[in-house]
């Protein structure tokens, strides 16, 4: 597979949000404002670009039997440390994004990667494929953070725009607005690709086989 490929793939052919519908918790949940839609898109995007390198790096060290919690050490070390860095240095960022931080360390679009690329290819392919998703992660969450912030306050990333011309629809910034922008990029970006989203949820994850066990347990 070509570097482009890959990088490119998570940026919109496959993108986890708006193609793969992954990753909607803290999608629906962070993005009232595009500045934290930003913030937790890169967070997640240093977390995924380092656990695809450093799991590619000792995928053939670990026992299969355990390379499933072997994975979910390594990365919640890395949120660990990502965490620390926003709580020293961007104390605002870290309030508003509260507990969606360390909730990247259950991000299925981290574990997902990790399983069914980084655990399979070359450390070089593994961070392109890091690179790409996080940055289609990234994006889809400043697009649906900008739009909630411009029409549901009136400005974008805490610029006023429109504040002071006409009242804002104050239910863009409430979870009812999450949905209604997620679906309307989704919307619109099936339009211009004139493509339709085939599957979702576990249906796209790569660690359906392994749950399987658990949801047979639970009936």
């Amino acid at each position: 597979m070509k570097s482009l490929d890959i990088l490119g793939a998570g940026i919109i052919k496959e993108n986890p949000v708006l193609r793969l519908v992954l990753g909607t918790c803290p999608t629906l949940a962070v993005t009232t404002s595009a500045e934290n839609g930003l913030g937790m898109g890169l967070a997640t995007l240093a977390v995924l670009v380092a656990s695809n390198v450093l799991i590619s790096m000792v995928r053939k060290v670990i026992p299969d039997k355990v390379r499933i919690p072997a994975y979910v050490v390594i990365i919640a070390g890395l949120v660990t440390i990502v965490q620390l860095l926003i709580q020293a240095y961007l104390p605002a960022l870290d309030k508003a994004l509260g507990i969606f931080i360390p909730l990247i360390v259950v991000n299925c679009i981290i574990l997902g990667r990790a399983e069914m690329f980084a655990a399979k290819n070359t450390v070089g392919a593994s961070a392109l494929d890091g690179i790409g998703m996080g940055i289609g992660f990234t994006l889809a969450l400043f697009a649906i953070g900008s739009i909630r912030e411009f029409l549901g306050a009136g400005t974008w990333m805490g610029i006023n725009l429109t504040a002071d011309l006409w009242p804002a629809a104050a239910v863009m910034i409430l979870p009812p607005g999450g949905f209604l922008a997620y679906g309307a990029i989704i919307g619109l970006l099936n339009k211009v690709t004139n493509q339709r989203i085939t599957a979702t949820g576990c249906a796209t994850c790569s660690m359906e086989e392994a749950c399987a066990p658990a949801k047979e347990a639970s009936k």
